[in-house]
């Protein structure tokens, strides 16, 4: 595992060529070039928009966004992307050239939350990887209407960023609610203390 360095306000050295950093702040506004970056949204197996940080994504990317959801093919019927899955489309209107949508587990009737939970964030650095994206924002997956608990859920994220993160030049979670951001800073400066 990668030994991480806390910089200045919830910035941590993950690798000599990573770093994370943990902000509050709306994901639907967050960006750094416009080309090489992606947000990643909480979505539900369809794709389709829902409610929380899902339906504010794709409000903000607009209309556009939905029909390109739609057009990823169904792995089964309803289901576009199985949990712990990830698939990407582009930003559209957000100032994030893409989207990374994930869907992660519902945290009482998935039989395996931490594992589902761990590959939901594997799969979208992966998928970062494979599309060139170098700075790739996450929310606290699963934390919302799944009901995740926090601490758990922040260190299932925290673990699986700072094993997989290593070729992903910043990775950011952009948290909306104080509380999860607390939990995910503190987090933090538990696991990567120098």
């Amino acid at each position: 595992m990668a030994s991480a360095t806390e910089g200045e306000d919830g910035q941590f050295k993950l690798y000599e060529t990573s770093v994370l950093k943990i902000q509050k702040g709306d994901l639907t506004q967050w960006f750094v070039d416009g080309s090489s970056d992606a947000i990643v949204n909480p979505a539900n197996q369809r794709m389709l928009g829902g409610g929380g940080a899902d339906g504010a994504i794709h409000r903000a990317a607009g209309p556009e966004l939905r029909e390109a959801c739609f057009k990823v093919p169904e792995v089964q019927p309803g289901v576009r992307c199985p949990t712990g899955e990830a698939r990407i489309t582009p930003g559209f209107k957000l100032p994030a050239s893409h989207v990374i949508h994930t869907v992660g587990p519902i945290y009482d009737s998935d039989k395996d939350p931490k594992g589902s939970l761990r590959n939901a964030y594997k799969n979208c650095l992966s998928v970062a990887k494979q599309n060139n994206i170098k700075y790739v924002a996450f929310p606290a997956i699963s934390c919302g209407v799944f009901g995740y608990p926090y601490e758990e859920a922040a260190t299932v994220a925290l673990t699986t960023i700072n094993e997989f993160a290593n070729d992903i030049k910043e990775v950011h979670f952009v948290m909306f609610d104080g509380d999860i951001y607390d939990v995910w800073l503190k987090k933090a400066k538990e696991m990567f203390q120098v």
